[in-house]
């Protein structure tokens, strides 16, 4: 309601104001100009005008001066000093004076050759001066863009004057010529057409120049053409003109036309400084009329801006604490809150969402209230939220707990029932009912991962890598078509070895699900110098870049889960094992056109155990899981069944020899003989006999008694 009045009365302002500024913008411009490009350009005229008339006698004589010399060295500080004015104007220098200048300091850029033609004897006598007045051309019509005042009076002035000054360079093109022309007595047709030339011009902006001064600057000059040097010059010329011949050394044409041209000189800087003057005294007087305006226009404006802040600062004074409330609730208070109730603390609602608390008119309060009403309903959403993500937390832990202690009790019942059974058949499906409970048991875990818990298996030594790996392969439903190279000795620390497992079965799982089922996953592992690296790679069609991107950047910082992305849950499961143990976890594409995901567990967990070998009798692992683990070795049958390798489990001291033949036509011993691949049904009866054999052996102990 304020602004656009206030706004209205500034434009009105300032509009009236700029159009006197313009004025007296104009006029200070122009001075500045003047005091600049002026006069060090006049006195570059000057000196290109010496310079000029030195180099008429070198082209007529072809020898060169001391005073040629001299004369130059001149006319080059004047190029200097008006380049550095050019510098010195600044801002002054606008657009309409770009164009002369830029063709002036190409014109300029030019006198080197000039001299250096005149020095070589080049070109004709009036060719020569030519060039120098190509050059005082370009100055001229820099003179006719400086003389830009808005103020009528003063722009006829200074073009009168700059007339004058142009008669002024006629005359020294004459006085140039003539020179030259008194060497060797004689004018060229040319030479004698250009003078005339020059005369006519001459006369016609000397006229012009009268005709348009004021009394004050047209009088000094009708007093200089009433001298005799004037007179004496005019009636040469005229002769000159009417003849076509040189004047006569005794005819006295230097001096008249030194002490002519000496005088105009004087008389062009006295009426410049004049004009300068007359710029200054009206930029001044404009200044003068604008600051009375102006000032009485700032004072109205003024006058408005003070009623209306009065009235507007209590206003401006309310918004702002009300807006200072406002931001330290949405970029303190609330984040703050929510980042406790993040980590579990309890938040008093009534305690921490307090009141607004400011003053002012109804309105400011009114919305001061709504936004302590906004407040509490966000902290109330926030508490509540966070109290039912816990308790969905509570009961997914609650329910994987019940879940896995009834899978513990089964996979005992299972064993039991395994140990019992010799029936080939019945103990292939009581294997796989095994598997299926094993998988069961990861997922009721991956639950108690969702719901921030840590799965409760841990072993006290270090776990061999292999063995992890096989016991992760044992608990993915496709493992026959997992295939585990060979792998370096290492173990991994004990207290993380089933997260590790847990991971590993994920990312293989994950692995046999996207890929066809008529290719294998590969999983090799390796030693590196920051750690032990488990790599997992399938022929599937692998990712978009985008979503290989995305999916590190979750495996990296996993973010809270989100119920309603249950698609997402393995890669959660993973990148919270991952975070929980520093374990680096990197999904990238397969040169075979799959996914590749690369594990590295820091060398903090990594055990160098060269002489634990993978499935001995050191492992870590229960039987139970190294058993099965078993079942996946990288050199099964084509069912996924074990091959059995003659002492491959037992200790290198139960170990026996194999003997020595007798001779070397004797067959080799049979331990070097091949084995032969046994068929699932002799694994099993194998398995059967081994069970048969354990539980008699412990009837027979628990007849004996202690």
């Amino acid at each position: 309601m304020l602004l656009l009045p206030l706004l209205s009365l500034s434009a009105l302002w300032g509009f009236v104001l700029n159009l006197t500024m313009g004025d007296a913008q104009s006029l200070l411009r122009a001075n500045t100009l003047y005091q600049t490009l002026g006069l060090t350009s006049t006195d570059l005229g000057l000196q290109l005008q010496a310079e000029r008339a030195r180099s008429a006698e070198t082209l007529t004589t072809r020898k060169l001066t001391t005073a040629l010399g001299a004369q130059r060295a001149r006319t080059d500080r004047s190029v200097t000093d008006f380049k550095l004015a050019v510098m010195e104007a600044g801002s002054a220098v606008g657009d309409d004076l770009r164009r002369p200048l830029d063709s002036l300091d190409s014109t300029l850029d030019r006198l080197g050759r000039i001299r250096a033609d005149i020095d070589g004897g080049l070109g004709s006598r009036l060719a020569g001066l030519n060039e120098y007045n190509r050059i005082l051309d370009a100055i001229f019509t820099l003179y006719d863009h400086l003389v830009s005042v808005s103020d009528l009076a003063l722009f006829q002035q200074a073009a009168s004057l700059q007339a004058m000054g142009m008669a002024r360079e006629y005359i020294a093109r004459e006085h140039a010529l003539i020179i030259g022309a008194m060497a060797d007595h004689r004018l060229t047709q040319p030479e004698t057409t250009a003078f005339t030339e020059y005369a006519a011009s001459r006369k016609f902006l000397q006229a012009r120049g009268l005709a348009g001064l004021d009394v004050q600057l047209r009088k000094p000059y009708e007093e200089v053409f009433a001298t005799e040097p004037f007179l004496g010059f005019a009636t040469m010329e005229a002769r000159i003109a009417r003849t076509g011949a040189p004047p006569l050394a005794s005819d006295g044409w230097n001096q008249a036309v030194d002490r002519l041209t000496s005088r105009l000189d004087q008389l062009g800087s006295t009426s410049g400084a004049i004009l300068a003057a007359r710029v200054s005294e009206a930029a001044t007087s404009t200044i003068v009329k604008i600051s009375i305006a102006g000032g009485l226009g700032l004072i109205a404006v003024l006058s408005s801006i003070i009623i209306s802040v009065r009235f507007g600062r209590r206003l401006a004074g309310e918004l702002a604490g009300l807006r200072a409330a406002a931001v330290n609730l949405s970029q303190t208070r609330l984040p703050d809150i929510v980042e406790r109730l993040r980590r579990g603390e309890d938040v008093d609602v009534k305690k921490e969402a307090k009141a607004i608390k400011v003053s002012g008119s109804a309105e400011i309060t009114d919305v001061a209230r709504a936004f302590g009403s906004v407040q509490r309903t966000a902290v109330r959403a926030a508490v509540g939220q966070t109290a039912l993500r816990h308790g969905v937390g509570q009961v997914f832990l609650n329910l994987a707990r019940r879940k896995q202690g009834l899978l513990h009790r089964q996979l005992a019942l299972l064993d039991g029932m395994q140990r019992r059974t010799h029936d080939p058949d019945r103990l292939e499906e009581l294997f796989r009912l095994d598997h299926l409970t094993t998988r069961m048991r990861r997922h009721a875990e991956s639950l108690m991962i969702v719901s921030g818990s840590a799965p409760g298996r841990a072993w006290r030594k270090p776990v061999p890598v292999i063995d992890i790996v096989r016991a992760a392969v044992a608990e993915v439903e496709d493992y026959t078509r997992v295939h585990v190279e060979n792998m370096p000795a290492g173990a991994l620390d004990g207290t993380a070895a089933a997260d590790i497992t847990h991971l590993v079965a994920e990312l293989v799982e994950n692995a046999t699900i996207y890929s066809p089922p008529d290719t294998t996953v590969q999983v090799r592992g390796d030693l590196a110098s920051n750690g032990y690296v488990i790599e997992i790679e399938d022929r599937g069609l692998g990712l978009s870049i985008s979503e290989y991107s995305e999916f590190n950047t979750l495996l990296g910082a996993p973010p809270e889960f989100d119920l309603a992305d249950s698609d997402r849950l393995g890669l959660f499961v993973v990148a919270t094992l991952a975070e929980r143990h520093g374990i680096k976890v990197v999904l990238r594409r397969s040169p075979f056109g799959g996914t590749s995901a690369v594990v590295l567990v820091p060398r903090s967990m990594v055990t160098e155990q060269a002489a634990l070998a993978a499935g001995d009798g050191k492992a870590e692992l229960p039987s139970r899981t190294r058993k099965k683990a078993l079942a996946v070795v990288t050199s099964g049958t084509h069912a996924g069944l074990p091959r059995r390798v003659r002492q491959a489990n037992l200790a290198p001291q139960l170990r026996e020899e194999p003997a020595e033949p007798e001779s070397r036509g004797l067959e080799r011993p049979a331990e070097q003989e091949p084995q032969p691949e046994r068929s699932p049904d002799e694994v099993r009866d194998l398995f059967s006999a081994f069970q048969r054999g354990t539980q008699r052996a412990r009837e027979e102990a628990s007849e004996e008694g202690p």
